[in-house]
């Protein structure tokens, strides 16, 4: 692997979290994503499951995690099966892990080859009542694919149907959405490597450049400083495009008075960092242009404070509403008769800003977390308010990702990458 792992102990304490809050005498599986087919015989760069990762720190194909916290022998309650390595798979594909490996990686000291799973679970099963299924649930999720985890449990409920079941997800989504220091620390690194990234492109970026050079210069940064790359697929978006929300073509050339959208980020460990930032290609803004964004600027500076324990979500995006609302008064955007008028269900300033303020970050770009619950010290938001304007040919989005605080503002993990007019304009000049 490139990046620094976390250490065994981390993981130690995320499967006791998890075991602590299972019910009794029962089991909980968890399954290795697949590596999935392009076409002949070629495959998707594989990418490791977020709660097979969370919970043991292995980043290798089919493996799978059991948990039987009542296990009678105690070493049957954390048990730990990988794919079993040898010279050929060593010579074709690079080795496995082994045994000892994944006990290092892990802090599991029972490790079965992976060909002994079924075995194992059969015997098991004699004695728990309950299995735990790791279904997604995240509520932005709409996967079409049948999962190794979608198979595993239709077999084990056609193998056990008199076992009760149970679901890991809302177990996760309180786990997840609190970081620990040393998730914190991985985060911080991917917006370290995002900001190199991004001050590389304000001396590079000039009317002329095509939007895939800039992705390309990106790539180079991100992969020289030990990311696997985008943590998400990067948004590079001028003129127009901008205002297309998830536009991702990157294809046009950026012309001398434009703007340009970059919602781009690394990550680091399989941890994500998540940035926008909007730069005039010119390396001026124009006193509109400036206008606007000052205006992001300053619904983001609001926002972030709101970020505290105790917010409610669905609180702090009206109140980020009002914000905007404000904003786009002041920019002639809306007036008084627009907000009186308004739908309740679509407020005016919708019509300009209609995606959410932030979202959870951490394993996943949108990281767990339950929106009902308050928020809590810990918790690892972006904050990412945007006015998009396609009648005057730009849109501008702010975004920075902030650590909730037991007690006061939230810290800015990218506070050091550039964000005021004035320093952009500087460091584009040189």
């Amino acid at each position: 692997m490139r990046y620094q792992p976390l250490p065994s102990s981390f993981y130690s304490n995320t499967r006791n979290a998890f075991m602590q809050a299972m019910k009794p005498n029962s089991i909980a599986v968890f399954n290795s994503n697949d590596t999935y087919p392009v076409s002949a015989d070629s495959v998707l760069p594989f990418e490791q499951q977020r709660d097979i990762f969370y919970l043991t720190g292995v980043d290798q194909e089919e493996s799978i995690l059991l948990l039987f916290p009542d296990a009678v022998d105690p070493k049957m309650r954390e048990i730990l099966f990988v794919r079993e390595t040898n010279d050929h798979i060593a010579v074709w594909e690079g080795a496995k892990l082994s045994k000892s490996q994944a006990t290092d990686r892990s802090g599991i000291e029972t490790i079965f080859w992976l060909q002994d799973f079924d075995r194992i679970l059969d015997q098991l099963s004699a004695f728990n009542d309950t299995f735990y299924f790791n279904t997604n649930e995240h509520y932005r999720q709409a996967v079409e694919t049948q999962t190794r985890e979608d198979r595993f449990i239709k077999k084990c409920k056609e193998l056990y149907p008199a076992h009760g079941v149970a679901k890991s997800n809302p177990i996760l989504q309180k786990l997840r959405a609190v970081k620990t220091a040393e998730e914190i620390d991985q985060i911080q690194t991917a917006c370290d490597i995002t900001e190199k990234g991004f001050r590389r492109l304000l001396d590079f970026v000039k009317p002329g450049v095509w939007e895939y050079e800039i992705e390309a210069e990106l790539c180079h940064e991100f992969l020289r400083n030990r990311s696997k790359g985008f943590a998400y697929t990067p948004i590079i978006a001028s003129g127009n495009s901008a205002n297309v929300l998830h536009y991702t073509e990157n294809k046009a050339q950026c012309k001398a008075g434009e703007l340009i959208l970059l919602d781009v980020a690394a990550e680091y460990g399989n941890y994500k960092s998540d940035l926008t930032r909007t730069i005039p290609v010119s390396g001026a803004f124009t006193e509109r242009q400036k206008a606007v964004y000052n205006a992001v600027l300053r619904v983001k500076n609001e926002a972030t404070k709101l970020l505290v324990p105790g917010t409610i979500w669905k609180e702090y995006h009206k109140e980020v509403g009002e914000l905007m609302t404000s904003e786009l008064l002041g920019l002639g955007l809306l007036d008084k008769t627009d907000v009186q008028n308004q739908d309740p269900e679509w407020p005016a300033y919708k019509k300009y800003f209609m995606h959410g303020t932030s979202h959870h970050i951490g394993l996943d770009t949108h990281d767990y977390g339950l929106l009902h619950l308050p928020m809590e010290a810990n918790m690892v938001f972006t904050v990412e308010p945007g006015i998009y304007i396609p009648a005057e040919g730009f849109g501008v989005r702010l975004e920075d990702d902030v650590v909730v605080q037991a007690e006061g503002s939230p810290i800015n993990l990218m506070g050091n990458i550039p964000i005021e007019v004035e320093e952009i304009e500087s460091l584009m000049r040189g």
